[in-house]
C-alpha cells in the first residue's frame, strides 16, 4: 500500500513535513521526470528554468501554495525550482510526447455516481489513473487535518500538491489528461496546483466558479462531485473551461473533449488512442445498472475486455519503457462516508484497501 503522509501546521510546515517524511519518494519523482523530460528532448535544467514561468500564476491563485512548494523542497533537501517543475510537469511536457514513441497518448477513465443512483445512498467518485508504471513507487496518500481550511486526503505523486482526492466537506475530484490544439502556447495555473485549490471547495458550483476565473497553459479534465449528489466535468484548456453537467445518475469521462462549445479544441486523436471506446464501455456499464455500489465500480475499473487499450490497462511490452502506459492505481471514493478505496497496482492484480479521510483512533 502507498504510505500515508500526515502533515499539518502552516503552509511551509506542511511542505517541510511532506518533503521530509516522503523524501525517498520525492527523489523518485524527480528522477522519473528528469528522465522523461530528457526523453522528450528537454534537459532537466531547462525544465526547471521553464517552470519559473508558472510561479506568478500560482502566487496569484494562492501564495501559500508557493510557500508549501518551498517547504517540500526544504524538507526533501532539494531546490524549490525542482519541486515547482514537478507540480508543472503536465504543462511542461510536450502535448504529444507519448505519440513520439508510438504509444496510446491518452489515459484514465473516471466515473461519478450521483447520490440518487448510488447503492450506498451517497455520492461515489472513482477512476483508474493510467500512467507510466515506474511512477507507482513515488505515490503517497497525503492527509491534512481541518484547520482554517477543509481537511483532505489525496493520492498524489510525492512532491506534488494534489491529484485524486476528497475533503471533509464531502467534495471530491478526479483527473483525466486532455490535449488541445492550444496547449503550450501560454502559461497559467498548473493543473496539479488547481487540484489542490479545488480541495478547498464545498460543492461543484464552487469548483466551476473557481476554475472559470483562471487561465491554463495546457488541457485537463477534472471530474468533480459533492455530497449533495451534484457532479460535473470541468474541461480545462488555454481557451477556457467547458462544463459537462451531471444530468443523469452517472457521469463518465476519459481523455477527449465532450462539453458543448469545445468543438475545435481537441488535438487530433491518434489512431491507437483508446479514449472513445473506453468512454463508450464505461457508459454501457453505467446504463446496465439502476444503482451502483463500490463493488460495481470495482468491476468496471477491472475491465480488461479490450486488451492493452482496456479501462484496466496492463503495460504493452512491445513499446519503449517510456511509453508503457498502465493502470498505476485505482481509486473509489465514498464522499458521504469520507472513505477512499485504493488499489495500489493494476486493480486486477491486487485488492482495494480502505483508507479513511479522518485518522482512525488507535485501539486501546
Amino acid at each position: 500500500m502507498f504510505p500515508i503522509v500526515e502533515v499539518s501546521g502552516s503552509a511551509h510546515e506542511r511542505g517541510r513535513m511532506h518533503g521530509g517524511i516522503a523524501r525517498e519518494r520525492v527523489v523518485r519523482s524527480l528522477s522519473h521526470y528528469a528522465h522523461l523530460f530528457e526523453f522528450c528532448g528537454i534537459g532537466w535544467d531547462e525544465a526547471r528554468r521553464r517552470a519559473g514561468a508558472y510561479r506568478n500564476a500560482i502566487g496569484a491563485l494562492d501564495a501559500s501554495l508557493l510557500e508549501e512548494i518551498e517547504g517540500i523542497a526544504a524538507g526533501a533537501g532539494r531546490k524549490p525550482d525542482e519541486i515547482l517543475a514537478l507540480n508543472a510537469r503536465t504543462e511542461l511536457l510536450p502535448p504529444a510526447f507519448l505519440g513520439k514513441a508510438g504509444a496510446p497518448s491518452g489515459e484514465c477513465t473516471a466515473i461519478a455516481v450521483r447520490a440518487h443512483a448510488s447503492a450506498t445512498g451517497g455520492t461515489l467518485l472513482a477512476q483508474n489513473w493510467d500512467w507510466l508504471g515506474a511512477q507507482r513507487e513515488a505515490l503517497i496518500l497525503l492527509r491534512v487535518p481541518e484547520s482554517d481550511h477543509p481537511g483532505f486526503l489525496t493520492l498524489t505523486e510525492a512532491g506534488m500538491l494534489a491529484k485524486i482526492g476528497m475533503n471533509t466537506l464531502g467534495f471530491g475530484i478526479c483527473l483525466n489528461i486532455l490535449r488541445s490544439v492550444d496547449d503550450g502556447k501560454r502559461t497559467g495555473v498548473p493543473v496539479h496546483v488547481l487540484l489542490r485549490a479545488l480541495l478547498g471547495c464545498r460543492k461543484v458550483a464552487d469548483a466551476i466558479a473557481l476554475a472559470s476565473r483562471l487561465t491554463f497553459g495546457s488541457s485537463s479534465n477534472v471530474l468533480c462531485a459533492d455530497v449533495t449528489g451534484e457532479a460535473a466535468s470541468l474541461e480545462l484548456s488555454p481557451r477556457g473551461v467547458g462544463v459537462v453537467p451531471g444530468t443523469g445518475g452517472t457521469l463518465c469521462h476519459t481523455n477527449h473533449f465532450i462539453a458543448s462549445g469545445t468543438e475545435g479544441w481537441q488535438l487530433e486523436l491518434a489512431d491507437n488512442l483508446s479514449t472513445e471506446p473506453r468512454l463508450e464501455r464505461a457508459r454501457r456499464h453505467a446504463a446496465a445498472l439502476e444503482t451502483h455500489g463500490v463493488e460495481d465500480l470495482k468491476t468496471l475499473l477491472r475491465d480488461e475486455s479490450e486488451g492493452f487499450l482496456s479501462i484496466c490497462r496492463r503495460p504493452d511490452p512491445s513499446l519503449p519503457e517510456e511509453a508503457r502506459i498502465e493502470t498505476v492505481a485505482s481509486v473509489i471514493m465514498e464522499l458521504t462516508r469520507a472513505t477512499m478505496h485504493v488499489a495500489p497496482d493494476i486493480p486486477t492484480l491486487t485488492e482495494y484497501r480502505r483508507v479513511s479521510l479522518l485518522p482512525e483512533p488507535v485501539p486501546a
